[in-house]
């Protein structure tokens, strides 16, 4: 080939000038980089900074918003148009000459660990990918950082974008027409990054790989080190942290067509994408909707997780126009949840109209299928018109006076959370200095209101906001899971303490509930089983914790509540019944 032709060949391929590529090719000769068209010894070398080291594959996520496929499977195993996503990515970097491959694993870990095998990757594990964002993935892979190619194990590149040899550190972009949720990214004249924005329109955003190089890496490692002790960082994104450091992380644009670089955020995305994705994806929820609705999985759409609730995992989802809710049992819910005794109690909720959206349910497995409420809205404990509808709702089911085949003490379950607690591996006495001392408390409450002689009969249990399902005109109680022949001043007692009411609200509940002021028997009844609750639902807080599922606030709120209306019953039992 004649050196006119090579430049040409060259100038194509770069997507440059004939007249710069003539003048870079000069200027190699003239430092001694290029003998005609090679490499010298000293140009190999220069070379050799620039070769890429290594890739780190980031998959220990749990791909909320891939559900219902992300329950059994992490989204980076799932395939899309014949091929494993995570598999795929491998064999493309591989391809490029790069074997040192990295994957941080964490949410369902062991079904990745073939890869190891059949690739010859690595992993590292993180403990903490339910607690914290994807930076504590970037933070436990930091010494991995060198010339380094940075993955989601969800991406699906339609040609191989990767290379042996990188020469600045750089981010893909795709352009994105219209508005988007993404991060949004403006170069300067050189193409350095040099603006971001959450959301924005008509612009490149971040999407796919990066590439750091070992300076860049040098930096975010120092930054890393220096920072991820503080919890505000621990919550980010590493883009977001990057963003937060632009002066200090240099970082080109490297822009991608939009039909090379995927991401699927949601199973609508691959589907639009790879239409037979359902048909070969191989899930017991799909197969329970299938089976139930009696249609087919490409019938399926629109799946859009639902965050309320605190003991399952739920979603919505389209059937021939009609929207339903499929509901997922959580993690741990087998040791503390009677579903054979939530199927009874459900039946019965629909046969006494207080709850109209129940369509079928699995007494063995625990999953549940439901018509979603439309126009449906939050439950707000100060509007009249709502506690109205729930208290009526909660007379009509004591009323019933149902008997249930499941005995539910507040107390006795909560004493065997507290062993399972322990033998997760927390200690409450430690933790809790006046754990014992409460326990102690509530449990000599619990026998005086024993004495009461109120009589049992089915209660829900679990009677909180998202369990009231509201669109302003009617309300349904759903969700009976915790539900079972009990006390029912429990069920006043949890609605109590999952708000925010002062004493003199608490009091004008109790009089709407009884239609009159409640005798002092009652009233220290009542109030005892606010603290009883409390106090079953704050050790059930910990327990999900123990097992690694947040709660949050509520942990603080239940303990304030089992202290204080602790106190106020034991006053009330003290004082006694005129």
């Amino acid at each position: 080939m004649s050196g006119t032709a090579s430049e040409a060949a060259l100038a194509a391929s770069l997507k440059l000038s004939e007249d710069d590529v003539r003048e870079n090719l000069q200027a190699m000769r003239a430092e001694g980089l290029l003998a005609d068209f090679a490499l010298t010894g000293q140009g190999e070398n220069i070379l050799h900074n620039f070769k890429v080291d290594n890739a780190v594959i980031m998959a220990a996520g749990m791909s909320t918003r891939f559900a219902p496929v992300s329950y059994a499977r992490p989204k980076g195993l799932v395939m899309v148009r014949g091929e494993v996503l995570i598999e795929r990515q491998i064999r493309q970097l591989q391809a490029a000459g790069i074997d040192d491959i990295t994957v941080v694993l964490g949410y369902k870990k062991e079904q990745f660990f073939y890869l190891e095998d059949k690739f010859g990757v690595k992993f590292i594990i993180n403990p903490d990918y339910h607690r914290y964002n994807n930076i504590s993935s970037l933070y436990l892979a930091r010494h991995e950082l060198k010339n380094t190619y940075l993955c989601s194990s969800d991406n699906y590149f339609t040609v191989n974008v990767f290379e042996p040899y990188v020469y600045k550190a750089y981010y893909s972009c795709v352009y994105n027409e219209g508005e988007t949720d993404e991060y949004c990214v403006a170069a300067n004249a050189e193409g350095i990054i040099d603006r971001v924005a959450i959301g924005g329109h008509d612009s490149l955003i971040m999407l796919g790989h990066v590439f750091f190089s070992r300076e860049f890496s040098r930096q975010m490692r120092g930054l890393l080190e220096k920072e991820y002790g503080c919890a505000e960082v621990r919550e980010m994104l590493w883009e977001k942290f990057y963003l937060h450091h632009l002066a200090d992380l240099s970082m080109e644009v490297r822009e991608y067509s939009p039909q090379e670089v995927w991401e699927f955020d949601s199973i609508d995305d691959v589907q639009s994408f790879d239409p037979e994705f359902l048909e070969h994806v191989e899930s017991e929820i799909l197969d329970n909707i299938v089976s139930t609705l009696h249609c087919h999985k490409k019938d399926i759409r629109s799946f859009v997780p639902i965050k309320e609730g605190m003991t399952n995992l739920s979603f919505s989802f389209v059937v021939d126009n009609v929207k339903y809710v499929y509901r997922h049992p959580g993690q741990g819910t087998e040791e503390i949840i009677s579903r054979e005794s939530e199927y009874f109690s459900q039946q019965k909720a629909c046969e006494l109209g207080l709850d109209k959206t129940f369509i079928a349910m699995d007494a063995d497995r625990g999953w549940k299928i439901s018509y979603y409420l439309e126009n449906n809205r939050d439950f707000d404990y100060h509007r009249e018109s709502d506690v109205r509808q729930v208290i009526a709702l909660i007379r009509k089911l004591h009323q019933a006076r149902l008997e249930s085949p499941q005995e539910f003490s507040l107390l006795a379950e909560a004493g065997k959370m507290i062993k399972l607690i322990r033998a997760n591996g927390r200690d409450t006495s430690l933790e809790f200095a006046d754990f014992d001392v409460l326990s102690s408390r509530i449990a000599a409450l619990f026998e005086q209101a024993e004495q009461d002689g109120i009589a049992r009969c089915l209660c829900h249990v679990d009677c909180y906001a998202p369990n009231f399902l509201t669109d302003g005109s009617k309300m349904y109680l759903i969700d009976w899971e915790y539900s079972g022949y009990t006390d029912p001043a429990g069920d006043l007692g949890t609605m109590i303490c999952c708000s925010d009411y002062n004493e003199a609200e608490v009091d004008g509940l109790l009089e709407l509930y009884f239609g009159r002021k409640p005798s002092l028997l009652e009233e220290r009844h009542w109030k005892a089983y606010i603290a009883i609750a409390a106090y079953y639902w704050f050790v059930w807080a910990l327990y999900k914790e123990s097992i690694g599922n947040h709660v949050g606030e509520f942990l603080y709120i239940w303990y304030k509540y089992a202290k204080k209306y602790c106190a106020v019953a034991e006053r009330l039992y003290e004082a006694g019944v005129e």
